[in-house]
């Protein structure tokens, strides 16, 4: 059974974030500096989904150098689930591919530290794990396409109801690079089947962030057994007459790091994402 939902207050609510993503360059720019730094100085420490509208977040991985190579090549082999937009230099913990004065240590609002595969900490800045040694990875996410989608009039439930993504470990295996290996993590957001055609054909545009669907309907032929039960994020909901819809998820490399066991890892927290400079649409042509 899935909640109630006031169709009424939803259609208000999807409409209210839909327009949300209509921006000027210079204003969306501004919204995200100002959302980093609010973040930077502490003021937020909360999810980051619908934060500066029309703008890219990024999931993001840090290792140490000697990880890096193995690294990068895993993204390169399964670029759905891990799209890579920006990589640092050893060492040095800007971006600035992706955006003036961004700063990995302090410019997410939740980090997680993993040492030998298993979560030892839960951060909200680096000050205390910052290595010359390490290198970040930005990896595309799909909070960037959502607002192609409800652009284009498509519902997209969990910002109707003010929710999380729901994800879901799956069967569907990676391609494997030095240690890392696993199984890909899906994101689910489920449409009308018209709806669902039309979503396959606005995310195709974006493969810079996940791109199209990896699979849709029965969510047992991908391992997934139940799938109001997400394994990471919020419950789900699917209203009848919806099919499930799934796109590779930026969680991935999370999975496949846990499995490679490096002595040291930081990832961000799921829904804590890095807020960058670029603009989603830009994505759409890169």
């Amino acid at each position: 059974m899935t909640p109630a939902v006031d169709v009424a207050d939803a259609a208000d609510a999807a409409e209210a974030t839909a327009a949300a993503f209509v921006f000027p360059k210079d204003t969306a720019v501004a919204g995200g500096r100002e959302a980093r730094a609010n973040i930077r100085a502490g003021r937020y420490q909360g999810r980051t989904a619908g934060m500066a509208p029309a703008i890219v977040q990024a999931n993001l991985a840090i290792l140490p150098a000697e990880y890096a190579g193995d690294f990068l090549r895993f993204c390169q082999l399964n670029p759905k689930p891990c799209p890579l937009l920006g990589m640092s230099e050893p060492g040095n913990p800007t971006l600035p591919m992706l955006g003036r004065d961004i700063d990995v240590r302090t410019d997410l609002s939740a980090y997680r530290v993993f040492r030998d595969g298993v979560e030892t900490d839960e951060v909200s800045d680096l000050d205390d794990y910052w290595r010359d040694d390490l290198v970040a990875f930005a990896i595309g996410c799909s909070l960037s396409f959502d607002w192609a989608l409800m652009d284009a009039g498509l519902p997209v439930r969990r910002y109707e109801l003010g929710m999380g993504v729901s994800a879901y470990r799956t069967t569907l295996e990676t391609t494997p690079a030095g240690p890392f290996s696993g199984g890909m993590v899906v994101s689910m957001r489920s449409f009308t089947p018209a709806n669902a055609i039309r979503a396959i054909q606005i995310t195709s545009r974006f493969p810079n962030v996940h791109g199209a669907p990896v699979h849709f309907g029965d969510p047992g032929a991908i391992g997934i057994k139940d799938i109001l039960k997400p394994d990471y994020g919020d419950w789900a909901i699917i209203p009848e007459g919806d099919v499930p819809v799934f796109w590779a998820c930026g969680i991935t490399p999370q999975v496949v790091i846990e499995q490679a066991k490096p002595p040291l890892c930081i990832t961000h927290k799921p829904g804590h994402m890095l807020i960058t400079d670029l603009l989603n649409a830009e994505l759409a042509s890169m």
